[in-house]
């Protein structure tokens, strides 16, 4: 049971870690629809964090998952 729930919060954690990448991703396109370069740069570099930690948190679950 307890490892139930541990998959479970992993893949909860590793949702919720995707869907900050996601909005790094979109505003990271707002600013360049809107030419703001710089913005748009930063906004990546925070996508590419967020989008790094979401991997491993996505291997952690799913190797519980494997069990």
């Amino acid at each position: 049971m307890s490892n139930i729930k541990e998959a479970s919060g992993l893949h909860k954690q590793a949702a919720i870690d995707h869907e900050e990448a996601a909005k790094h991703h979109r505003k990271a396109a707002e600013c360049h629809d809107q030419n703001k370069l710089s913005d748009a740069k930063t906004s990546s570099k925070s996508a590419m964090d967020s989008c790094n930690k979401a991997q491993k948190h996505s291997a952690t679950a799913c190797e519980c998952s494997a069990k």
